[in-house]
């Protein structure tokens, strides 16, 4: 015997059988998460999402088809003719064929799945008839198309099976009360037909009972028939991204070249800045000094009659300009290469925790030095987040942990503050979290942010130590 009784904090049931009384507690927060599934699964297939997977599923489907037959008639005519010069520029032709195929596909999902699969490298065929066939021959991603083309074929069959058969089942259980037909149930292809028995569908038998029942069987599969479509097209989303994207060293190439091209824009406004620094600043208080310093020698050559006072206060002014000078200059050399780190990491950094307006603790625990580029990289990351943590995080303390793991350096910047820090691209690329990602990056470094509002924010940046 149950019996539910409401509470705030949920719901709680008393299970009585025989002599044996057990109570069963359901949080509040687990009523809200079936409440949650429950409106999902309710609501999927009225969505845009459900139907547009099942257009792919129809439309993908049918271009592998195709893909598979102009496959198998070029490969299997290229092979017979191998002997001859005919039968690899019909086995090139294949190769280029497919690879359009595999644009297709990629087109296609990012039409009905907002599904962005970065184009492969464009093929650039050398000059001349036979440098298309030596590059066409060697095309790696027409190979891979080929690959997914071969490989969709089982997926294919899965998807029918699985996923669109179910659908199938929906529609015909769903007109089963109009439609009933007298005789023997045909034999179908589907998971529901492979799973329940014959005469489940109602194909088979006209009462109106059975009909009635299989038209709820058909109410409760039109809502898992959109979860089943979404698995095959999840393993169709797997097996594009792996063999129709361009391929490890594609990827990487294309990385190190978005790395390359960051660090130089990343430089040109460095020197830019130092160029506007020298103009604005120093190199104005250098021209003042200068003048003061002719004012005072002119006043010197008029002899006895000159005014000591004024050559005095030039003298102070001029002096007080090279002292600042002097100091512009200081900073723009620390900008550069801090001095500090000529001591090394560890004491670089103590040397930022010291100086941090905020009550930082430091752990460094280093087996040998990085090269100056490191530790230049990890000194502006450190420096930069602890910024961040005086002028935003409204921190009581902050952790600043550097640990060498094998060949990589580990920096851990952590704070108590209120939390929120995300990685914006507004203002210059050159400062900021998106400045330091974009120095982490140049390295093939990694730089990661935790930070939940209410806090604490964590910042964890990954370093080779050899760069």
């Amino acid at each position: 015997m149950t019996q539910p009784e409401t509470k705030d904090a949920g719901i709680r049931f008393h299970l009585r059988f025989r002599s044996t009384e057990r109570t069963v507690t359901v949080s509040e927060e687990r009523l809200d998460q079936a409440r949650h599934v429950a409106r999902r699964v309710l609501s999927e297939p009225f969505q845009r999402r459900t139907w547009s997977e099942l257009a792919f599923l129809l439309i993908s489907g049918s271009l592998s088809v195709v893909g598979i037959a102009f496959l198998l008639a070029t490969m299997a005519s290229g092979a017979v003719l191998a002997v001859t010069f005919i039968g690899l520029v019909i086995i090139a032709a294949s190769v280029r064929g497919t690879r359009g195929i595999g644009g297709w596909h990629r087109a296609l999902a990012r039409h009905f799945l907002d599904e962005w699969i970065p184009d492969p490298d464009p093929f650039r065929a050398r000059p001349g008839f036979f440098g298309w066939l030596q590059t066409a021959l060697r095309d790696r991603a027409g190979w891979r198309a080929m690959a997914y083309t071969v490989v969709k074929i089982p997926l294919l069959a899965f998807s029918v099976w699985f996923g669109l058969s179910i659908w199938i089942e929906v529609f015909l259980s769903l007109g089963s009360p109009v439609w009933g037909t007298g005789g023997s149930e045909p034999d179908g292809f589907g998971v529901i037909r492979n799973v329940f028995r014959p005469g489940y569908t109602g194909l088979g038998d006209d009462r109106p009972l059975h009909r009635l029942f299989v038209f709820a069987g058909g109410v409760v599969l039109f809502f898992v028939a959109p979860w089943a479509v979404r698995l095959v097209v999840y393993l169709d989303r797997r097996l594009m991204r792996l063999l129709l994207g361009p391929d490890a060293m594609t990827a990487r190439v294309r990385t190190l070249e978005q790395s390359r091209a960051q660090t130089v824009d990343a430089s040109a406004a460095t020197l830019r800045r130092i160029e506007r620094d020298l103009h604005d600043g120093t190199q104005a208080q250098l021209v003042a000094l200068a003048m003061r310093l002719g004012q005072a020698k002119e006043e010197l050559a008029e002899g006895e009659e000159a005014d000591l006072d004024q050559v005095r206060r030039l003298v102070e002014d001029a002096h007080r300009g090279a002292k600042e000078a002097i100091v512009e200059l200081r900073d723009l050399a620390r900008g550069i290469h801090p001095p500090v780190l000529d001591t090394g990491l560890e004491g670089a950094l103590a040397t930022l925790a010291a100086r941090s307006t905020v009550p930082s603790e430091l752990t460094v625990s280093l087996l040998s030095r990085p090269t100056p580029a490191i530790e230049a990289i990890a000194y502006f990351c450190v420096a930069e987040l602890l910024a961040n943590v005086a002028q935003h995080a409204q921190a009581s303390r902050a952790a600043i942990g550097c640990n060498q793991h094998g060949p990589w350096l580990r920096i851990v910047v952590r704070d108590d503050g209120r939390g929120g820090a995300v990685l914006t691209r507004v203002g210059s690329s050159s400062s900021g979290l998106a400045g330091l990602t974009d120095r982490v990056k140049a390295v093939d470094g990694h730089l990661g942010i935790a930070s939940p509002p209410g806090g604490p924010t964590v910042v964890t940046v990954d370093l080779p130590c050899q760069a």
